[in-house]
């Protein structure tokens, strides 16, 4: 099986990619290629089969199975300046028309395209507000986190659309398009943890303003374990050509529960709390990310029959 995966070098696409080499979807393991614009410097880490460009996409007749589209800046990792704000759209928005423009030109269109998206295009869901978000739910509130989950779904969504065949002008089957909206996504390393390990080691780590907003986490270990099954389920039945999967624990936590969990897990004290107030000044608009939740389910994957290893943050800290 030929995979191409656009922003594999990541937190989430170096796991994905190696348990596809590994462990393959129901025992076949893959050939990964990586589309990167460091391409030199991603061949060096010897993950992936193949590392190639975005020009290398625009022209290649290479054809693969499953397309699996990650690329984008991290919304965390930075102020949203109006600066800031347009490099999140573009390095998800290019990379996604890069990934369409190559599934409309090439003859043998790949039988499934997943595409990145994250749970903040349900938008803020009040505090104190106990609705449980599924694949079905409308937006809550918008903002910008659904503003650009919006712009990125819909785009990725037109692969269904490119399905003729630009040699013959015949019509094919569509592709069909599995949008994951991720979670906050737990691992002993790198990710919102690798971010906050110093401070709660040392001790001064604690919950965010009142501690009561609502974290939809997922591990890092299921995170991947589902979306192979995602592509197994492709595989193996004929599925609608537009699908929504939340992928995220069926148990939402509050800041506070996170925070123990992390006390626990490093055995440290978590009695400091970072004010809300504080938090705004620090982060401006971002601080959104931390101050405010959604309390979302995977409903899509459970009624799929996907079963979930890591039941608890300290699980998915500990695996």
């Amino acid at each position: 099986m030929k995979i191409l995966i656009t922003g594999g070098s990541g937190f989430l696409g170096t796991a994905l990619t190696q348990s596809l080499k590994t462990h393959g979807v129901k025992g076949d393991t893959a050939s990964v290629t990586w589309v990167s614009r460091s391409v030199e410097k991603e061949k060096t880490k010897n993950i992936a089969d193949d590392v190639i460009s975005y020009d290398d996409l625009a022209s290649t007749d290479q054809t693969y199975d499953v397309i699996i589209n990650l690329a984008g800046a991290g919304i965390a990792d930075s102020r949203w300046t109006e600066a800031r704000k347009q490099e999140l759209f573009d390095s998800r928005l290019k990379p996604t028309q890069a990934v369409i423009d190559y599934i409309e030109r090439v003859g043998n269109k790949p039988k499934l395209l997943i595409s990145g998206s994250a749970i903040g295009w349900y938008g803020i869901q009040k505090e104190n507000d106990p609705t449980a978000l599924d694949e079905t739910s409308p937006v809550t509130k918008t903002d910008f986190a659904h503003e650009i989950c919006q712009a990125w779904e819909q785009l990725a969504l037109t692969a269904q659309d490119a399905a003729t065949d630009t040699v013959t002008d015949a019509v094919t089957d569509a592709v069909p398009v599995a949008i994951v909206r991720t979670g906050v996504v737990m691992a002993p390393e790198g990710g919102m943890v690798g971010r906050l390990i110093t401070p709660f080691k040392m001790g001064t780590g604690g919950k965010l303003g009142n501690g009561q907003q609502i974290m939809s986490w997922i591990s890092r270990t299921d995170w991947v374990r589902a979306v192979i099954f995602i592509i197994e389920q492709n595989l193996t039945h004929t599925l609608p050509t537009e699908q929504i999967y939340n992928l995220t624990n069926p148990t939402p936590i509050s800041n506070t529960a996170f925070t123990d969990a992390m006390g626990t897990w490093l055995h440290r004290p978590t009695v400091m709390t970072l004010p809300a107030f504080v938090v705004k000044t620090m982060f401006g608009e971002m601080s959104t990310l931390l101050l405010d939740g959604q309390r979302v389910v995977p409903t899509a994957l459970l009624n799929k029959g996907f079963e979930f290893n890591d039941l608890t943050v300290l699980d998915a800290l500990k695996s």
